[in-house]
């Protein structure tokens, strides 16, 4: 299932990654490159195993911490209200 943020949470992306904004209590969250990523591929496939895939290919890091690093994402975004 791809990854898909609430209606109340605008997106901007910036020259360091992207920047969230929660409308429904005006909190902030910025996503550095690397998680930028991971959301992108998520959103586009909701494959979390195409985002390791390009976590590998795009950075120096193995396969066990690339996955790792999306689910640990994906848990936070879903947990923070923000994706579902």
């Amino acid at each position: 299932m791809a990854l898909r943020f609430g209606a109340d949470v605008s997106t901007a992306e910036t020259g360091y990654g992207t920047v969230l904004l929660d409308q429904r209590n005006g909190q902030y969250w910025e996503l550095n490159p690397t998680a930028t990523l991971i959301v992108r591929v998520l959103m586009e496939s909701g494959d979390e195993t195409a985002a390791a895939d390009a976590l590998t290919g795009a950075y120096d890091i193995d396969r066990a911490a690339a996955e790792a690093d999306v689910a640990a994402l994906v848990a936070e975004l879903r947990a923070s209200g923000l994706a579902a």
